[in-house]
């Protein structure tokens, strides 16, 4: 790894697993809709790179991206792995032929999802699996506990260290604790989405780390002009000020924005060292109401 700092501080997860708040989503990496390779092979291990040169630890994948293909570039580019990289991937689902995202929450399809996960990405143990649940973007009340007491005994074997959930209500989240404990929750999220602002607190409270996906995702126009003028002011790009402003929501708060494009890497970062004042703050806040 790098030996600079980690951009945007950094946060403890476990005992054994501390990672840049401001980590990599590698979702784009993926051909359009996440399906099929990318457009450009070399100009995707050239952006893993850069990843490990701005000193992110935090990379969040899945063998669904793809599907399979992200992993395996996260191997090509990376492995042998640097010391203090830690990669979280998800399971619970699968994609077909035409490039849906079939739930996939049985024993066996759990199990397999985890045996390729290590494979592809050349891995003895997964530092972090999510178990990804419910709609695209907004949880179901059913419960998770088959799916992740089958999770909980894959990390008995040894095949993963630590367990997180991902679109998941606050029940849910109960629920897996009661199995075993989590280190992570991932829900959509961002300054105009802001459904889960008592649970994030909740959380924090309990040293639970929480990941937004969707981070600059869901703004109408009006909303993308309060971003805007917000980010004229501070001089910076509206990404940033997203960005930063997760950042500054709350300590628990890890990100990992996605991109294919290395300059787009490079803003992300640079809205990680981002201090927005307190009256831009109010502004920003406003947004969601």
């Amino acid at each position: 790894m790098a030996t600079h700092s980690l951009p945007g501080g950094e946060f403890k997860m476990a005992e054994d697993l501390t990672v840049g708040r401001m980590g990599y989503g590698a979702m784009q990496l993926a051909g359009p809709h996440v399906f099929g390779p990318p457009a450009d092979h070399d100009e995707a291990v050239a952006m893993l790179h850069e990843v490990i040169e701005l000193g992110i630890n935090h990379i969040d994948t899945s063998d669904f991206y793809g599907p399979y293909l992200t992993n395996k570039l996260i191997k090509e580019a990376l492995h042998p792995y640097p010391n203090g990289l830690h990669i979280v991937t998800k399971v619970g689902a699968l994609r077909d032929a035409d490039g849906g995202w079939p739930i996939a929450l049985d024993p066996a399809q759990l199990r397999q999802a985890v045996l390729d996960n290590l494979d592809h990405l050349g891995l003895e143990t997964l530092d972090v699996v999510n178990l990804r649940v419910g709609g695209f973007d907004s949880p179901t009340s059913a419960s998770i506990a088959e799916p992740f007491t089958v999770l909980a005994k894959l990390q008995q074997e040894g095949l993963i260290r630590h367990l997180g959930v991902s679109n998941v209500t606050a029940e849910q989240i109960v629920e897996a604790q009661s199995i075993v404990p989590i280190v992570c929750v991932q829900n959509f999220y961002n300054v105009a989405h802001r459904n889960d602002d008592e649970l994030i607190d909740s959380l924090a409270a309990q040293g639970i780390a929480y990941v937004p996906y969707f981070p600059l995702g869901g703004f109408t126009p009006l909303q993308s002009d309060t971003l805007d003028s917000v980010a004229k002011r501070l001089d910076t790009t509206a990404m940033a000020v997203a960005l930063a402003w997760l950042l500054q929501r709350s300590p628990n708060i890890l990100l990992i924005p996605g991109t294919s494009s290395v300059a787009h890497l490079r803003e992300n970062v640079g809205g990680a060292s981002l201090n927005i004042p307190e009256k831009d703050l109010a502004e920003l806040d406003r947004i969601a109401s």
